[in-house]
């Protein structure tokens, strides 16, 4: 079925004044699948026209693409695409600032804590003095990075079990806003033996500060680099700020894809929006803005590495972490982060004129309004 943009947004106003305990029929679900099917595909359209024009794309083995100098290539995502997976080890559950697109906005004062003097390892909870345990009766992974919030919040905590990690040859990477970071936190985790950090540079609107904070981690961390959800406050930031951070001699700039949650789909409540394969919702600026900073960076010659760091890319990852852990083919925990579809989040591009899904067909019989029953 080739829903018309017409029908489809007729359709999407009807679903999104229905009650939210209401399940859809199933050619009513025929018709959501159809809708998404079309969006997608003209997405896909789009975003293929703007790699065409990157004449220096690659791909890590079909998982995701990049361009730039491939020996800067972060491990961690090595780790996570081709490895044994991202070992997420978690402690903080504060953060110093709130942003826009944060999974956890409105939540910050009501995240769980871990528990004094513990660690979320694979979602348990483990003392420091149980990683040697784990390691001897767990295969030690590729990689492990240190998520959940902000870590400079308490980092005088990480300081041990990076060593002990480090000593058990597992590679490193930390996620941070920069903000709170110094010299002498970001030379105490270098000598703990972090292999990698990442600064969420969006998060700070590409500060002067957090910018001088990235060269101080390049001289006591190996790979340094930025990674933050692709929007367009951090495209013109950057673009302002562009010399002072290639003087950092940072190795790599990850773009992620932003994809919504509950907590953070509000903020972009009237863009125009997608779904990847029944999974994460996006704006579809998000990826688009990644193509054209990659252009750039291709034709500029850039000494680092720029990664799209897309819905494709996670949809590969989570198939390359089912299959090292022996699931069944084509076992992978992608999927929707909501409960509930919000249709009401694709009427904006529904509505918009200048987005044009490829063909279009009559709704065939049965589906036409007032005459589907079942």
């Amino acid at each position: 079925m080739k829903i018309s943009k017409k029908d489809a947004l007729m359709w999407f106003e009807f679903f999104s004044m229905l009650p939210e305990e209401e399940e859809l029929m199933t050619k009513q679900k025929e018709i959501m699948y159809s809708t998404f099917a079309q969006i997608e595909e003209a997405i896909d359209y789009r975003n293929d026209m703007l790699m065409s024009e990157i004449k220096g794309l690659n791909t890590l083995k079909n998982r995701t693409l990049f361009v730039g100098n491939e020996s800067k290539f972060p491990r961690g995502c090595i780790s996570c695409l081709m490895g044994t997976g991202l070992g997420a080890i978690r402690k903080t559950n504060k953060c110093n600032i709130e942003c826009k697109f944060c999974y956890n906005y409105g939540e910050l004062e009501d995240i769980p804590p871990i528990g004094e003097g513990m660690w979320d390892i694979g979602g348990t909870k483990f003392y420091e003095k149980d990683i040697d345990m784990l390691l001897s009766v767990h295969k030690k992974p590729t990689g492990v990075a240190y998520v959940y919030l902000e870590p400079f919040m308490e980092i005088e905590k990480y300081y041990s079990i990076i060593k002990k990690f480090s000593d058990a040859g597992v590679y490193q990477h930390l996620y941070t806003n920069g903000i709170l970071a110094t010299e002498e936190t970001l030379k105490a985790l270098g000598e703990a033996g972090l292999n990698e950090i990442r600064f969420n540079l969006g998060a700070s609107n590409c500060s002067d500060k957090v910018i001088k904070n990235i060269g101080i981690a390049k001289k006591y961390i190996n790979n340094v680099g930025i990674e933050t959800p692709m929007t367009p406050e951090f495209f013109e930031a950057f673009f302002k700020k562009k010399q002072a951070i290639f003087e950092t001699k940072l190795d790599f700039i990850n773009c992620a894809e932003l994809h919504l949650n509950e907590n953070n789909i509000n903020n972009y409540y009237e863009e125009n929006m997608y779904i990847s394969r029944h999974g994460y919702i996006s704006p579809i600026w998000s990826r688009e803005l990644t193509l054209k900073f990659m252009k750039i960076a291709d034709e500029e010659k850039w000494d680092l590495v720029v990664h799209d760091c897309s819905n494709n890319t996670k949809f590969a990852r989570d198939l390359n972490l089912s299959s090292k852990e022996g699931k069944w083919f084509g076992a992978s925990n992608y999927a929707c982060e909501f409960p509930r579809i919000p249709y009401e989040a694709f009427l904006p591009i529904l509505s918009d004129d200048n987005f044009k899904f490829l063909s279009e067909e009559e709704l065939p019989d049965g589906y036409k309004p007032g005459e589907l029953i079942y």
